[in-house]
């Protein structure tokens, strides 16, 4: 049997395999509302056959934005449109989840497609998109060239952990089964875990324990407005890469911490606090981040998910089965073949016939399956 394509529980949510698909910023929200792109793009990772189907960074508060075009959770006018997606999600059998996110000093960025940088006159006079003031831990810039952040003060954190639990409660009505949290890749709760982004001197900062609070009371937030019968991820950076950032032994103890805030399991990536250029002790290759999966798995005591350049089925099938990780994660591959998860399962002995496609596309494809091999035009 796949040890890939066996089911999956957490807490009591069953994921019928161990593939999840990645949150995947699609830049196509217009004041944060989800639309027919979020439909078709969401909805056809389910009919793939991925287990676990994420949506996007999902901002609890409109200054939490990276772009203009995230999607938005911060007020209840959200949820309607949201609904339709996780209902066609799971009536295709996979679990739909949600990824809560701040951008923090990441915020007013320009899409990709436009410089990655911050908002300028161009947005303004091209697509009527205006900069707007970012917050942060400590009052230092993303990057060169970008403006400095101002600094969050008690009131601004509390309103932002605050923010993290209504969005929660959202995510509930809008038919989210699933919540992970977004802190890793420089966002705000990878801000204040990390020394390099986070220079403050009071409870919020300094020690490891102080920049670890804010991702903790996130965690309690969240836990008191989501039910029990839930699973919460968190997506943490393992290490910064960089001398005198966050190290996988922080990482670890973090982990720790979280699953005793109710955490459920870490999705275990890596890297960008200190802009978008590759640090250079970052070395990619095929699978590089599975030793912080696994690590985190075996000492944080913790169920984990492993992420980044993966795309051989045989790698991740013996990934789960050897126990470095419990669930895999994949974004660019499946955008490649949202049909990756079906494929696999055939490449892994763990569907004959199509039998696991949905019917309207499985039946079709069995019957011309065996109409080439009759004539002997496909071995």
């Amino acid at each position: 049997m796949s040890a890939l394509f066996s089911p999956f529980s957490l807490r009591d949510i069953s994921f019928k395999n161990r593939i999840a698909v990645s949150p995947m910023s699609q830049y196509r929200a217009k004041n944060g509302h989800a639309n027919d792109w979020h439909m078709v793009h969401l909805g056809r990772f389910a009919m793939g056959g991925a287990g676990l189907v994420y949506a996007e960074a999902t901002a609890v508060e409109a200054i939490g934005r990276r772009t203009h075009g995230d999607l938005g959770i911060w007020c209840d006018d959200h949820i309607e449109q949201l609904k339709p997606i996780t209902a066609f999600i799971h009536r295709e059998g996979a679990v739909a989840g949600i990824q809560l996110s701040h951008a923090g000093r990441k915020a007013s960025e320009r899409r990709p497609w436009h410089g990655e940088t911050p908002v300028d006159d161009e947005d303004i006079s091209e697509r009527n998109e205006r900069p707007w003031d970012a917050v942060a831990p400590s009052p230092l810039a993303y990057a060169e060239g970008w403006p400095v952040p101002a600094e969050m003060s008690q009131i601004d954190i509390e309103d932002v952990i605050a923010s993290f639990g209504e969005a929660a409660r959202r995510s509930q009505e809008a038919g989210f089964q699933m919540i992970e949290v977004y802190a890793a890749h420089g966002f705000l709760v990878h801000q204040f875990l990390s020394p390099i982004s986070n220079q403050r001197t009071d409870q919020w900062g300094g020690s490891e324990e102080n920049r670890r609070r804010f991702a903790l009371e996130v965690a309690r937030s969240i836990r008191r407005n989501w039910p029990e019968q839930y699973p919460l991820a968190f997506r943490l950076s393992a290490t910064d890469w960089l001398d005198g950032g966050v190290e996988p032994e922080n990482a670890m103890a973090t982990a720790a911490a979280l699953k005793n805030e109710g955490v459920d399991i870490i999705d275990c990536s890596s890297g960008g606090i200190g802009g978008k250029e590759r640090p250079r002790r970052m070395k990619i290759e095929q699978g590089f981040q599975v030793p912080f999966a696994q690590r985190i798995r075996k000492e944080a005591e913790i169920a984990t998910m492993a992420v980044g350049f993966l795309w051989d089925e045989q790698l991740c099938e013996d990934l789960i089965s050897s126990g470095k990780a419990d669930m895999v994660a994949m974004a660019r591959e499946l955008l490649d073949d949202p049909n990756w998860p079906l494929h696999a399962a055939a490449k892994l002995a763990a569907d004959e016939n199509h039998r696991a496609w949905p019917i309207e596309s499985g039946w079709w494809l069995m019957k011309r399956d065996r109409l080439l091999n009759k004539l002997g035009l496909r071995s």
